[in-house]
């Protein structure tokens, strides 16, 4: 890959708001054509409009990564749409932080079924994919897979999870020209956090965003398109991303 994403077909799930979106934007931008994933079918198709508007080629794809036969399905119509699938961005996933006496266990539930085993049957069904055209997959992680703390409990298992999966798949694949890049942001100001369930909680972390200049999605889209730009011998595996006023 170069400075351009031309000819290049880029599978982003989680795309209908936040990072998904900045990314799938910036992906198209560099010329790609993008296949944009989630459960909220109606923004998607107003971002893949938006794409097309602005002279990029997009698809609007409805998926549920926690269902195995849906992450195949939409593997498959961006194939049937728009002729193969070169990069796989998993960035689908929820945050339900809140303390583990007394959890909702739903919500761990939730975490692992979408950013657990959303990553699990996305790779999966994309590999054969990725590995025909010496593609990449870029996995959607967080600094909480790397350092674990009050309240975040499952969501850090999840994350290191991914971590872990995604050195052992680079193993496996980057002898055969597969990139398995990992992308690690910091507190990003997205709506991730209004989805919190635990009260306490939620306006916890509203407090901590709101004492520092958090990063933006788009400043995550640009590390993502980043790696996948540069020259074909170079695998960029981890960025870790933070603002300047995080500390941890």
């Amino acid at each position: 890959m170069t400075d351009s994403l031309n000819g290049q077909v880029v599978l982003v799930t989680g795309a209908s708001s936040g990072i998904g979106a900045a990314v799938a934007r910036a992906l198209a931008a560099r010329g790609a054509a993008v296949a944009l994933a989630a459960r909220r079918l109606e923004r998607l198709e107003k971002l893949a409009a938006e794409i097309t508007a602005d002279g990029g080629t997009a698809v609007a794809i409805a998926l549920d990564v926690t269902d195995e036969e849906s992450c195949r399905a939409a593997v498959r119509r961006c194939v049937d749409e728009l002729g193969a699938l070169d990069v796989l961005v998993n960035n689908a996933g929820v945050m339900l932080l809140g303390p583990i006496e007394d959890a909702d266990t739903e919500d761990w539930r939730r975490m692992i079924a979408t950013d657990v085993l959303g990553v699990l049957y996305m790779t999966h069904a994309a590999l054969p994919h990725l590995l025909a055209a010496r593609g990449a997959v870029v996995q959607l992680s967080s600094v909480d897979g790397r350092t674990a703390g009050a309240l975040t409990g499952v969501y850090n298992a999840s994350k290191w999870a991914v971590n872990a999966f995604s050195e052992s798949l680079r193993q496996e694949v980057t002898a055969r020209g597969v990139r398995v890049v990992l992308i690690e942001p910091g507190a990003t100001a997205t709506d991730l956090a209004s989805h919190i369930t635990h009260a306490p909680t939620r306006e916890a972390v509203a407090r901590f965003a709101a004492a520092m200049r958090p990063l933006r999605a788009e400043d995550v889209a640009a590390a993502t398109v980043y790696a996948l730009t540069q020259p074909p011998h170079v695998a960029v595996n981890e960025i870790l991303i933070r603002a300047v006023d995080q500390q941890r």
